[in-house]
């Protein structure tokens, strides 16, 4: 079974559980997705799934930030719970060794050296962390801390 098809199992399965918070987010999801398709042309498939799902968790990952700034912890609170939902569609995360290790091998393959080098060594890792769920900021900082940015 696809993602997608997964997402939409378990929008019924929400409505006959009767859980409006995850209800909402799986529409949410949905309807991301379907947009995407449409302006692709055609159906995703599980990898532009993906994708999808990491722009909306990094879109609530923001969103909580502006909230919390703001004093709005209900708010918080619901974009927490989405975030909660999107993740079972993402993934496993990669660890701290996986990406430290993938940071350390683009290094030596880029031969990067200073801080200046920080953008070469990000294209060479992410390619290495595909299909892991990594989120840049981490890997950024990992490369930073090992050209001793």
């Amino acid at each position: 079974m696809s993602l997608a098809e997964r997402v939409n199992t378990e929008i019924a399965a929400s409505m006959k559980a009767k859980d409006p918070g995850r209800l909402s987010a799986l529409r949410m999801l949905k309807a991301a997705i379907m947009n995407k398709g449409v302006e692709k042309g055609r159906d995703l498939d599980d990898a532009e799934v993906v994708q999808v799902v990491t722009s909306l968790v990094k879109q609530r990952r923001d969103s909580i930030e502006q909230f919390s700034k703001a004093g709005r912890n209900d708010l918080v609170e619901k974009e927490t719970a989405e975030i909660a939902v999107l993740e079972g569609y993402l993934p496993p995360a990669a660890s701290a060794g996986d990406i430290d290790a993938a940071v350390a091998a683009a290094i030596a393959e880029t031969g990067a050296a200073s801080p200046k080098d920080i953008g070469k060594v990000m294209k060479a890792v992410m390619p290495k962390l595909a299909g892991k769920h990594a989120d840049g900021r981490t890997i950024n900082e990992a490369v930073r801390r090992q050209l001793g940015a």
